[in-house]
């Protein structure tokens, strides 16, 4: 995302030599800083637990590497000869306890980071009203408390809602609004926050690791505007062309509530869970003096939306599937950003370029490995609808290139011999991707198919409560034949 303009800078700057460590780089903020930082000029290092999920970045020029703040054994290589390090991870996903797990991480890193010894931690955390009880709340604060134990200088950014396409709480607005016309809403929708852009956000997080005031302290930062999420629904809705209508009541609980945004949006369920906790009441901001030592532009709500959607379709391409990806959306920014997904996995005993061979001939004559008559089903009730579920065939039966039609599906992207990923291309509310990943390894090579489905509305979540069995029997059925197969193709 492009950053706003920036009016100056009146703190003292200080120069910086080591690496740059991006911690939590597969999240949506991480996603984004690591860009802004290579552009910058910095010399970055990102950091995930799976750092394979950072390949199709495009991130030329950064250093991935593996990290898990649960595995302190990750963490001593990765922190040396770091200066200044992003802490932006937090285990909401985990659902029950998650807090105590985010304590945990935290003080394994600060330990790590001291060790190594990191000039400056960047910690972004949320913003705290007073009295707040949500679990999500207080474990933001108390895992930048943990931090501040370890001795390293520590600067805690606290922020509300981001606006920004990833953030938890901004899909939910976009998932609601674009998925129901009418909504019988909790009384929190007129609760009020200032939410800030992602890009604001990011300048923020950028300038403060090279000033010298800010090392120990703790910002809150914040958009101009004070709205309510009724608001904010109501605002996109008039960005995207949608009308809501929107009826609050008092009967839906925080558990309630969580559980139906669960039904009615693709946002994890433990993470909308965690959400729900905090909206129970206004959350106010104090951001006059991270304002005054970074002067910014700051984007109001509604540029901040339009922004988001033009960040999509800047980043529509990419090389593998990646969460939120605008080609693997269809294109469709109304398509549901994050991605519901089944998996499949086996190993077998040939080596990577016999199981390419056999994931490189699937569809056409060769089929599909495993239950094809629930395929040629699938493919008979979309020739029903008007769909190309009844094409069969590829331009080659061995070999398959970028563009190619398999069946109804297309090759989006391909990288010999360790992934293939293709188009779903038949009629369905929301957009799919197969995908075939292929690892070597001490125990033999492993096979592992993944379907990933980006539901358009209530109708796409439907679609994908009920045919969610089916994938997974599919999925884990497909591997293990294609394992079996690669064998037979490497034998004597």
């Amino acid at each position: 995302m492009a950053s706003p303009s920036i009016a100056g800078n009146s703190g003292v700057v200080v120069a910086t030599t080591g690496a740059w460590l991006v911690f939590g780089a597969s999240g949506y903020i991480g996603g984004h800083l690591v860009p802004k930082l290579l552009a910058e000029g910095r010399p970055v290092r990102a950091a995930a637990r799976d750092p394979r999920v950072l390949e199709g970045r495009g991130w030329a020029g950064a250093e991935l590497v593996r990290g898990d703040a649960l595995d302190p054994d990750t963490l001593g290589g990765i922190l040396a000869g770091v200066d200044v390090a992003y802490y932006l991870v937090h285990s909401m996903a985990a659902g029950q306890g998650f807090s105590g797990l985010d304590r945990e991480a935290a003080r394994n890193f600060g330990a790590a980071a001291s060790a190594a010894g990191v000039r400056r931690i960047v910690y972004l955390g949320g913003l705290l009203p007073e009295g707040a009880e949500s679990e999500h709340l207080v474990s933001r604060a108390d895992t930048g408390a943990v931090l501040r134990e370890c001795g390293v200088p520590v600067t805690e950014i606290r922020a509300g809602i981001i606006v920004g396409p990833g953030s938890a709480a901004f899909e939910v607005i976009r998932d609601l609004v674009n998925n129901l016309p009418v909504m019988i809403t909790p009384r929190w929708v007129r609760s009020r926050a200032p939410p800030i852009a992602l890009g604001n956000l990011l300048e923020y997080l950028a300038r403060v690791a090279e000033l010298s005031e800010t090392a120990g302290e703790t910002y809150d930062v914040a958009g101009p505007e004070m709205l309510s999420y009724e608001d904010l629904m109501r605002q996109f809705g008039d960005i995207v062309g949608r009308r809501p209508r929107i009826l609050p009541v008092p009967v839906l609980s925080p558990g309630l509530s969580s559980f139906w945004l669960g039904l009615v949006t693709s946002v994890p369920t433990p993470v909308a869970k965690a959400l729900i906790g905090g909206l129970a009441h206004d959350i106010p901001a104090h951001p006059e003096a991270l304002r005054a030592l970074v002067p910014q532009r700051l984007l109001s709500y509604r540029e901040a939306v339009k922004a988001s959607l033009d960040t999509e379709r800047e980043n529509a391409v990419a090389s593998r599937w990646v969460e939120g990806a605008l080609m693997f959306r269809g294109f469709r920014p109304d398509h549901a950003y994050y991605a519901k997904k089944a998996s499949g996995t086996a190993l077998s005993d040939a080596p990577p370029e016999a199981v390419w061979a056999v994931v490189n001939s699937i569809g056409g004559g060769n089929r599909y490995f495993y239950m094809n008559f629930l395929w040629s089903i699938r493919e008979f009730l979309d020739w029903i609808l008007g769909g190309p579920g009844w094409s069969r065939g590829r331009r080659d039966p061995a070999h398959l290139r970028p563009g190619d039609y398999v069946d109804s599906w297309q090759v989006v992207a391909m990288e010999p011999p360790g992934r293939l990923t293709l188009g779903f291309g038949m009629r369905a509310p929301g957009s799919g991707v197969l995908e075939f990943e292929i690892e070597p390894g001490a125990g033999g090579t492993r096979i592992t198919v993944t379907t990933f489905w980006h539901p358009a509305g209530v109708w796409g979540l439907l679609y994908w409560y009920a045919s969610a069995p089916f994938h997974l029997l599919i999925m884990g059925g497909m591997a293990e034949r294609i394992a079996r197969r690669s064998e037979t193709l490497d034998g004597p």
